[in-house]
């Protein structure tokens, strides 16, 4: 395959999974609460994007009925799940149903949601919003944050929920 035929070719999205799939990432919640009740969503794209300012970022599928209603919030909670957080996970990434209905959180003052037990915590204001094929890119100014070291992070790679080996 020539470097023209790799960048002309379209891949299927199961073989785009497989290949990205190879790159492990964190799995993180990122809510807010709306009308005093939380809403939220799951997002395996978090990455840190600037110590100063101190920026980071999430991608957003632009077919999400969620982040249309968490992009007008003033502050967003974004929280590094926990090995042990899997099914909030699963919850958070639901089509249907109380994303929420199990899951402990705590909201600050100005409405961002923590998911508790959590790795890493991050209250933000979006940024910047640049549209990206299927997603947007959502650019975070982080107002505060705090971590547990003692809680090891949830990881998702090949397509699967991992945890980090000792």
């Amino acid at each position: 395959m020539t470097v023209q035929d790799i960048t002309t070719a379209s891949h299927h999205p199961k073989e785009l999974r497989r290949v990205f799939g190879a790159f492990p990432s964190g799995v993180t919640a990122v809510a807010a609460l709306v009308d005093g009740v939380p809403v939220g969503l799951a997002a395996s794209s978090f990455t840190s994007v600037s110590l100063s300012p101190a920026l980071v970022s999430v991608c957003a599928d632009v077919s999400s009925t969620t982040w249309p209603i968490l992009r007008t919030r003033p502050r967003l909670g974004i929280s590094v799940l926990g090995a042990h957080q899997e099914q909030a996970c699963r919850q958070l990434s639901s089509k249907n149903g109380e994303r929420f209905a199990t899951l402990d959180y705590r909201a600050s003052a100005d409405g961002a949601v923590f998911v508790e037990g959590a790795s890493a915590w991050l209250e933000c204001q979006i940024d910047s919003v640049l549209p990206a094929g299927d997603h947007d890119i959502v650019v975070f100014q982080v107002l505060d944050l705090d971590a547990d070291a003692t809680v090891p992070p949830l990881v998702f790679h090949a397509s699967k929920f991992q945890r980090l080996a000792a």
